[in-house]
């Protein structure tokens, strides 16, 4: 369970921003290309300098050691990244059901990651995102390099995982029938310095 608190949060050039997202919500992100939305992602995860605090629950970012914190803010990039030559190395406990319904078997944790499509990277990037059992999620465009079947797959599991876990989710994307389907609401990153919620 978890409920993430945004407080000044101010990060390059930008900010300061403050929000909340309650255990359970979904909440969208939006705005034009280039505007901060994947360093507004960065700084809560604290992958980049900022000022303000983080919150998830009652634990504030400084408090605890980063890997601690990036178990609990979990983190999908629209580029996922990969260090071990195959799939399986990045997964203790592979969660077999999950890669099922990703559309995988079990012969996928002998991949060579340098073989896979952009697609695939993501949908085996959400498998060990929540391998972690994460309490809030950050998701920057989690469907954009997927064909539909592939994109509702997806919209699908991170619901269930948001009901079931009680997790906070911040969805940045700029299909707006997006927001409006899986997000209770959604900001808008306007400026560097602004920022205004619609709710659907």
């Amino acid at each position: 369970m978890g409920r993430l608190v945004v407080r000044e949060l101010c990060f390059h050039k930008h900010g300061p921003f403050s929000f909340t997202i309650e255990a359970g919500e979904c909440a969208g992100l939006t705005g034009p290309s280039g505007i901060g939305k994947t360093l507004m992602l960065r700084a809560i995860i604290d992958l980049d300098p900022h000022r303000g605090q983080v919150f998830v629950n009652d634990i504030e970012c400084n408090s605890v050691q980063a890997p601690e914190w990036r178990k609990m803010v979990g983190m999908l990039q629209a580029e996922t990244q990969w260090w071990h030559d195959t799939v399986g190395e990045h997964l203790d406990e592979p969660p077999r059901e999950l890669l099922h319904r990703v559309g995988f078997d079990e012969d996928v944790l002998k991949w060579e990651v340098r073989r896979l499509s952009t697609g695939e990277k993501q949908r085996l990037g959400l498998v060990r995102l929540l391998a972690n059992s994460p309490q809030v999620l950050l998701l920057d465009e989690p469907t954009a390099s997927l064909d539909m079947n592939n994109a509702g797959k997806v919209e699908e599991i991170i619901r269930e995982y948001r009901q079931k876990k009680h997790v906070a989710v911040l969805w940045v994307a700029h299909d707006f029938d997006q927001l409006k389907r899986l997000c209770s609401r959604y900001f808008v990153m306007e400026t560097e310095k602004t920022m205004k919620e619609v709710i659907p």
